[in-house]
């Protein structure tokens, strides 16, 4: 079974407007709603490849009970843990000649929530996969990501990250399966800039030295570079395609590498990148159709 966290879910409450003007009343020509979140949005998209995924994390309030309704609705399957107080984020995003973004705060995690969070993910058995994606809340500990990884340390577990800085660093040691950087992530992480695929590669080979078994570099526009356990790289281009949307491409990346991963490591770049394409495309994350289509067109 796949799992995915998202610490901190959130409603992604799209306004579009033909214009804004602070200070006074503003209409909308017409809103989107959606059930936001990394972990979320890669097991939105694993579920439109056909394959089951549990969502774990923190839901809070109406607003967190919303969330969990439209994560079964689309399929998923959810666990999170409920807080007693506060209620799950509403993140605004208005859209005109420009886009505004007021995301949330969201709700305290304390200790007995983390804890109830750690004992679902004592559930996990040998083969399962688990997916840590995205950046933490302020209430949840700096360390949470390695308290995790070293917590499940001892059995045969697939663990994915997708994270930045410290976050991603500092896992290293429990030898993750994937680690799905950007490149100007990458950049951050060892003060560099990187020009060429060469430098990526190199740069990515840090990280397997430092424990990461697979290093999945996303490059926007300039595709993918996928540095595999066994030492060799995997190119890939983007689909041709009008871009539409750039929230959720890489989680759909790595959904689509994780679904086709046991079909080697090439199957689950081109699948990754069809997905993340998909998305790109959409007005939210891809659909199935599309991503076959955009599969079909890799091949």
């Amino acid at each position: 079974m796949i799992y995915t966290v998202t610490f901190n879910p959130a409603i992604d409450y799209v306004v579009h407007t033909d214009g804004l003007k602070t200070g006074g009343v503003n209409r909308s020509s017409y809103e989107e709603i959606y059930i936001g979140g990394k972990g979320i949005n890669v097991s939105a998209v694993l579920a439109q490849l056909g394959v089951q995924s549990i969502v774990l994390g923190f839901t809070a309030g109406f607003t967190g009970i919303a969330i969990e309704r439209g994560v079964c609705s689309m399929g998923i399957e959810a666990d999170f843990v409920r807080l007693r107080s506060g209620n799950s984020r509403i993140n605004v995003k208005i859209k005109t000649d420009a886009e505004t973004e007021l995301n949330g705060q969201g709700p305290d995690i304390d200790e007995n929530a983390v804890n109830e969070l750690f004992a679902k993910l004592d559930r996990l058995g040998d083969g399962d996969t688990l997916i840590l994606a995205g950046s933490i809340p302020n209430s949840l500990p700096d360390d949470i990501y390695e308290r995790i990884l070293g917590r499940l340390s001892g059995k045969q577990i697939r663990t994915v990250v997708d994270a930045t800085g410290g976050l991603l660093l500092n896992v290293l040691k429990y030898r993750p399966f994937l680690v799905k950087p950007n490149n100007f992530e990458l950049e951050e992480m060892f003060g560099v800039t990187l020009t060429s695929d060469e430098e990526i590669a190199e740069y990515a080979a840090k990280l397997q030295k430092m424990g990461a078994k697979n290093v999945l570099v996303s490059m926007a526009e300039n595709g993918a570079l996928l540095l595999d356990e066994n030492g060799s790289i995997h190119r890939r281009g983007v689909c041709t395609g009008t871009v539409k949307n750039t929230v959720g491409a890489g989680d759909s990346m790595l959904a689509g590498f994780v679904a086709g991963i046991d079909s080697g490591y090439e199957y689950a770049l081109r699948l990754g990148t069809a997905c993340g394409g998909a998305t790109a495309f959409s007005d939210w994350l891809g659909k199935k159709e599309l991503i076959d289509e955009l599969l079909a067109q890799l091949d």
